[in-house]
């Protein structure tokens, strides 16, 4: 029996075999018409073949939307200006695109006039909380349909079955022994043979860089030059927000920097193992600690850095759209006005090392910092600063605590 508190569902929709037996299953258990969304985020998949197959599936029509400015633009360089990093490790490049993807999902239901979305996130994930999250942010009257709480198809062999009942074309292709997710910041690989944190990622695994052992015998250097906290342009030469990290990734990628293996904390309870590849963004990283390194006063990079943890965990677990993030934010770009200068780097068999910073209006004063003999710093007065600094030490040692 079909449900029918639903007429119109947007769909996130990659073309792969969950997202096309979700586009029957809505229309079979819900009797609805399902509009499928595609999201172009640097993917480097051809997405125009998914046009025939969504429509062949049984939806009504497909979006696929370029957001690729947007999202590092808007999504990516914003996270970078926080040096937001997860748990030490990880630079957060799935947790970073899911809100975009929301974001857009909400505006082309508003513009179907849909009274529903839907998303093939399992309920085992942090996904389904970060578009979720987005959807009720963006929308609070929207209905969710996330089929993977709902159906009874808990394998890749019911859905294949389900996909042979209705015709739905499935890709004869080996299967990977592992799930990857892709865009212009990273590529994500967990699942299947990575699920043992013992055992060592297969080499051909690796898609956006070579291993360090492979990489060039000769270091390559670069230099990224920073205006109020973003990077505009490599090597002297101003690109956009996209290429720029596009180009990074092809150079990061080739000296083999950027992989990381680690075992993370799910927002849902449960640890993972995630192994990933961010060439262009630990660049980027890199690069921009080595501008605010002359640029930012002491106590404005040290407080700033004291609210990395919590940005990290709240674009995580899904709550870009929040007020604390939006607070967050405000005073990381405030703090980012000055950060201006150009970072040069060494990039070798997968280190990537910062070799140069400067700045036009750098903090960094020869005359003040000098081993040498100089005529503004008396250094006398360091007696007394140590003294009053230690007075609650000597104190303390004085009362037998």
């Amino acid at each position: 029996m079909k449900r029918n508190d639903v007429e119109k569902v947007v769909l996130a929709y990659s073309g792969g075999l969950d997202t096309s037996v979700i586009v029957r299953w809505l229309i079979e258990e819900y009797g609805c018409e399902v509009v499928c969304f595609s999201a172009d985020l640097g993917q480097g998949e051809e997405l125009e073949p998914l046009n025939r197959k969504a429509v062949e599936t049984g939806a009504s029509k497909i979006y696929i939307e370029d957001l690729r400015e947007e999202f590092v633009r808007d999504f990516v360089f914003p996270m970078l200006r926080a040096n937001a990093v997860y748990e030490g490790r990880y630079l957060l490049g799935t947790s970073i695109a899911r809100p975009l993807i929301a974001k857009e999902q909400i505006r082309i239901a508003g513009k179907e006039k849909a009274d529903a979305v839907s998303h093939g996130a399992t309920g085992k994930g942090n996904d389904q909380v970060r578009f979720e999250l987005t959807y009720y942010a963006l929308r609070p009257d929207i209905k969710v349909i996330a089929p993977w709480r709902e159906w009874e198809l808990g394998s890749r062999e019911s859905l294949i079955a389900y996909a042979e009942k209705y015709g739905i074309p499935v890709p004869v292709t080996k299967a990977k022994p592992y799930s990857s997710d892709r865009n212009l910041l990273h590529i994500s690989f967990e699942g299947g043979i990575l699920e043992d944190p013992w055992a060592e990622p297969p080499e051909d695994m690796y898609v956006l860089s070579v291993s360090p052992e492979k990489a060039p015998d000769r270091p390559t250097y670069i230099e990224i030059d920073y205006e109020a906290g973003n990077p505009v342009a490599l090597n002297g030469e101003r690109m956009t927000p996209a290429a720029l990290l596009a180009e990074l990734n092809r150079i990061g990628g080739k000296n083999g920097i950027g992989r990381v293996d680690l075992v993370e904390n799910r927002y849902v309870g449960m640890k993972s193992r995630g192994v990933y590849e961010t060439p262009g963004g630990t660049i980027l990283h890199a690069a921009h600690r080595a501008v605010e390194s002359i640029t930012l006063d002491r106590e404005v990079l040290h407080i700033r850095d004291s609210l990395i943890p919590r940005y990290s965990e709240l674009v995580y677990n899904g709550y870009w759209y929040s007020p604390e993030r939006e607070l967050l934010q405000k005073l990381v770009d405030e703090s980012q006005l000055g950060v201006t200068g150009t970072a040069r780097l060494k990039l070798y068999k997968g280190n990537c090392d910062v070799v140069g910073r400067k700045a036009e209006k750098s903090l960094f004063s020869p005359e003040f910092a000098t081993f040498e003999e100089d005529t503004v710093y008396d250094q006398q007065d360091a007696e007394g600063f140590i003294k009053i600094n230690s007075l609650r030490l000597r104190i303390r040692a004085l009362t037998g605590l």
